[in-house]
């Protein structure tokens, strides 16, 4: 498969767009052992002024990745347990991003099975968690420009085109729990959360 990474110019100024436009693109995880990476089916918007944001209450040592300028890996650790993958979004200084929420496995399946213990391929990256897992990705790759080949990149596929997106409230959340910001591809078994969630 024939993969060329994300150029920064291409991607949307506007959070939420980007957290749409993202559907489809790859992420490409180079490994020692070869190459794994997935079809983004799922993603979520954290915008200015979202108090489910990280960066909602300003920059720290923690969330400074968040506010390099577009296209840069935030990663951090959910729950004490699972890391989650995020997409720097805004100018530097304005600490928004975009929550990579779930892949469709393309290449290196085999070095994914073995990451995350399991052989069922509807459930290898459906979930945020898992996906870090699959792929290995933990805070090491923070701050990580993913606009260009290294570790951890982003990529467009041969085919782009995901199909039909939808939009519904985000997964997980209690605060502006409301907001439509969470992009998914209709009818792929590889996005995660509830069914009435995936109509």
């Amino acid at each position: 498969m024939v993969i060329r990474p994300l150029a920064r110019s291409e991607l949307p100024n506007d959070t939420a767009a980007l957290a749409r436009y993202l559907i489809g693109k790859v992420v490409v995880r180079e490994l020692p052992e070869g190459v794994a990476s997935g079809r983004i089916v799922e993603t979520e918007a954290y915008v200015v002024g979202d108090a489910a944001g990280h960066g909602y209450r300003g920059m720290t040592p923690r969330n400074r990745s968040l506010f390099l300028e577009p296209g840069h890996a935030y990663v951090y650790v959910a729950y004490g347990i699972s890391y989650m993958l995020n997409v720097s979004s805004d100018v530097p200084g304005i600490g928004t991003g975009v929550l990579i929420r779930a892949l469709e496995p393309l290449e290196g399946i085999a070095i994914m099975r073995l990451n995350r213990g399991i052989e069922r391929l509807r459930d290898l990256a459906r979930g945020p968690g898992r996906l870090a897992t699959a792929l290995r990705i933990d805070r090491s790759l923070d701050g990580l420009d993913l606009c260009r080949k290294g570790p951890l990149w982003l990529g467009h596929g041969e085919d782009d085109e995901p199909g039909e997106i939808g939009q519904s409230t985000r997964i997980g959340i209690s605060r502006d729990a409301s907001r439509l910001l969470r992009f998914y591809v209709r009818g792929s078994p590889f996005v995660s959360g509830p069914r009435s969630l995936n109509e």
